[in-house]
């Protein structure tokens, strides 16, 4: 995702005073709100959370005003991904959470006859959430959402390019618990840096490439697990057979939704030769019908983008397509003074133009066409993100071919950025896309530290592997491994019995 939100220092002494005094008071509201809140069940955070979502709903409208006038988006955008988006998340860790938290049964093998394995699930401490200015709301709730109910207690950086100052906090004020357990602080790069230097159990970063590189370098000095979502460089592949409307649909969605900028969203649209043509012709005709304006009522498409250095990527990105061949087909090189976009559709775009290799992350859709299969996936893959992608084609098993070929976290096939959209599937990438899981049991259980438990009986015997050592106890051991894993008849019967006479013979003293 290319959003900066920068950590400048590596080190405690190059905070500024102010931001270091701040994030060490943050942490050590949390941490008390953290020993004071840690015997709560999960139900019991569930019902805290269940209160939050109630007045996510009530409050929606004034939720997403304040992202549109911040953000920039559109207010549908605003509606489905900020408020559709947290309230599902919100809605399946009700029904999920304390089945996925509880204790896990765990087989005991033969080996361990008597005893009795667990697995649990426990909460990290304080983590730290560091989120971008593309979706304030959304990304922000969805982590505090899951690092509450797991047991933890937060301190939550918004991006200083979209802060919504107060916005977290007026929902989070429905619950006294979740006000304690969340602490929110503002500030710039140097800030997010300074919050590191507090220790945080874990952290989990949405954002660019070189932020969460300079994350992971800073986290590292204290061996600080991190799980980074950095974006990504997302395919589309559609092939002729797919229906043309809903594919042109689709990618006209999936590359301008959000103004472009999302990290899941459309950045390389790869089409099939033979369909090549009649695919971007009625792709500019569906982009004409576009409404681009910010502040809308409900009717406008696409909004505004949200920061200057973002709209200059764009134009840089444009540029250079046309200076080495490629072709204008809709829009125009955005203009320096405005963050209003018309969506930009390219073709006879070609590997070498940043606008195909970079991350672009504006509404901008360069179109490539293929030939084979094989020369799309190649296609595809020949890029050092692998965030997610998306397939048209009405063959099902080509469809899964190809999802099994692609070099990414996420996969939807006829339909875009929705391996994203259900709140059971984990997001996050592959390559420089990061590492990590959002959402999904696998999401969930990234906030909990794993412990094995082994329980076994009260009793008086001694264990077979434990001293003494003798050379009759090792041949024993031999045979006992061979019946476990040697191919034979009567295996079963044949671990019994060597199983037995290494049992009796373990709880013979050493003459």
């Amino acid at each position: 995702m290319n959003t900066t939100n920068e950590v400048k220092s590596h080190t405690h002494d190059n905070a500024p005073p102010f931001e270091a005094e701040v994030s060490r008071i943050a942490f050590a509201k949390a941490r008390l709100a953290f020993g004071v809140h840690s015997q709560l069940s999960t139900q019991a955070r569930l019902a805290e959370l269940s209160k939050l979502k109630q007045t996510i709903l009530a409050n929606r409208s004034t939720i997403i005003t304040r992202v549109m006038q911040e953000v920039g988006k559109c207010r549908t955008d605003a509606l489905i991904a900020e408020i559709l988006g947290t309230l599902d998340w919100l809605n399946w860790l009700e029904k999920n959470a304390e089945r996925l938290l509880r204790p896990e049964q765990v087989k005991t093998p033969i080996t361990l006859l008597g005893k009795q394995s667990l697995l649990l699930h426990e909460p990290l401490g304080v983590v730290l959430i560091i989120c971008p200015w593309n979706y304030p709301f959304h990304n922000a709730i969805t982590g505090i959402a899951a690092a509450i109910v797991t047991g933890n207690a937060v301190v939550y950086k918004p991006s200083e390019h979209a802060p919504c100052k107060g916005m977290v906090e007026q929902v989070l004020a429905c619950s006294p618990v979740l006000q304690a357990l969340v602490q929110v602080v503002y500030g710039t790069g140097s800030m997010g840096s300074a919050l590191i230097e507090q220790q945080p159990a874990k952290i989990f970063f949405t954002g660019s490439g070189p932020t969460g590189s300079k994350i992971m370098a800073q986290a590292s000095q204290a061996l600080i697990p991190v799980e980074l979502e950095l974006g990504g460089k997302d395919p589309m592949i559609v092939f002729t057979d797919a229906p043309m409307a809903r594919s042109v649909a689709g990618a006209l969605w999936g590359g301008f939704t959000n103004a472009g900028q999302s990290c899941s969203g459309v950045e390389r649209l790869l089409v099939e030769q033979s369909g090549y043509e009649r695919f971007v012709d009625a792709l500019v005709k569906g982009a004409e019908k576009l409404v681009v304006r910010s502040g809308d009522s409900g009717d406008a498409d696409v909004g505004r983008m949200t920061v200057g250095f973002q709209r200059d990527k764009v134009i840089e990105h444009v540029q250079d397509a046309l200076e080495r061949g490629a072709r204008l087909r809709f829009g125009a090189v955005p203009n320096v003074n405005s963050l209003t976009v018309q969506p930009i559709i390219l073709d006879r775009v070609t590997p070498d133009m940043r606008v195909w290799s970079e991350e672009t992350f504006g509404p901008v859709l360069p179109v490539m066409a293929f030939s084979t299969e094989a020369h799309a996936i190649e296609l595809a893959n020949d890029t050092d993100y692998g965030l997610c992608a998306s397939v048209f084609t009405a063959d099902a098993a080509r469809a899964l071919r190809v999802a099994g070929a692609l070099e990414v976290g996420g996969v939807s096939i006829n339909n875009v950025n929705m391996s994203e959209g259900n709140p059971g599937l984990p997001f996050g990438g592959a390559k420089k896309s990061g590492f990590g899981k959002l959402r999904g049991p696998e999401g969930l259980l990234g906030f909990t530290r794993s412990k094995a438990v082994l329980i076994d009986k009260a009793g008086s015997r001694i264990e077979a592997n434990w001293y003494p050592y003798t050379p009759r106890k090792f041949k024993l051991f031999e045979r006992f491994i061979q019946a476990l894993y040697a191919p034979r008849r009567f295996r079963l019967l044949a671990i019994a019995w060597h199983g037995l006479r290494l049992e009796a013979f373990s709880q013979k003293p050493r003459k």
